[in-house]
């Protein structure tokens, strides 16, 4: 299938000099295979295209645009939790935009456990190990590390100006990129690291991005900072516009905590790539 003929000219010293046209072509995306995905995926999960090239395109058929032409071995994610074929295509993450693949020209690279439940056990605890949840540790300014084993450390006064015991404990954000494992390093949430504060978690990034309040998904989160403070906090259930189940490092005097609340109109909601 054509995608679109570039054109162009090149300037060059003293005059300037045509450029051959080149076609660019996707596969025909109505051909059909017996092994074509079809069903239900987990989200993340990483396939691979199998044509030659393959558009993607802006909705799930060929009458919407194309959004680019992948080529023949090009890795995609997965981006819905769960993905689902809708009409036999799947919604994919890849090049740095979204868009729709046809399943007849994508197979199975690996197929991931649920990275959002994942990160909820990285916020509240359960069967992750070492790796277990923040829930129940201690606020701690600036500051992000736990350990199921470690003490939950303590902290008094009023932050910024607060103080803490102990060697375990987070604030909001400290909390929000152990959960998320933003930068990819940061996996190991026995080591303190504080890589962003809420003014980075408050603006469209290349690790995370904005989403209506009325479209959450279990691990994203909502943030608010209006340059004299902020807050974040993980989201796992409920009305993203009424009462929310949360995950959060929520005070000095809370700790982070599993718990029910709102949210004013301050907050959006933001999702990890």
């Amino acid at each position: 299938m054509k995608w679109l003929v570039l054109v162009a000219l090149a300037a060059g010293c003293g005059g300037s000099e045509s450029v051959e046209s080149v076609e660019l072509k996707g596969a025909d995306e109505l051909a059909t295979r017996s092994s074509a995905l079809t069903g239900c995926l987990n989200y993340k999960s990483t396939l691979s295209v199998t044509a030659t090239s393959l558009n993607l395109r802006s909705g799930p058929a060929t009458t919407y645009g194309i959004v680019a032409v992948m080529p023949n071995a090009a890795t995609v994610t997965t981006w819905d939790n769960p993905s689902c074929d809708s009409g036999g295509w799947y919604h994919v993450y890849w090049g740095g935009v979204t868009g729709w693949a046809s399943g007849t020209y994508l197979s199975v690279v690996t197929q991931t456990a649920s990275v959002r439940n994942e990160a909820i056990t990285r916020a509240e605890g359960g069967t992750l190990g070492a790796s277990g949840g923040g829930v129940g540790f201690s606020y701690w300014w600036g500051h992000g590390a736990w350990d199921p084993n470690g003490a939950p450390g303590a902290c008094s006064g009023n932050c910024g100006a607060c103080t803490h015991t102990g060697s375990y404990g987070a604030d909001c954000s400290g909390f929000l990129a152990k959960v998320w494992q933003v930068p990819s390093t940061n996996t190991n949430v026995t080591v303190d690291s504080h890589p962003y504060s809420t003014a980075n978690f408050n603006v469209d990034a290349s690790q995370w991005f904005t989403v209506d309040r009325g479209a959450l998904l279990k691990a994203d989160a909502l943030v608010y900072n209006d340059g004299t403070g902020g807050h974040t906090f993980v989201y796992e259930s409920g009305d993203g516009w009424g009462s929310m189940v949360a995950h959060e490092c929520k005070g000095c005097a809370y700790g982070c905590v599993k718990d029910t609340r709102t949210a004013t109109t301050a907050y959006h909601g933001i999702r990890h790539y």
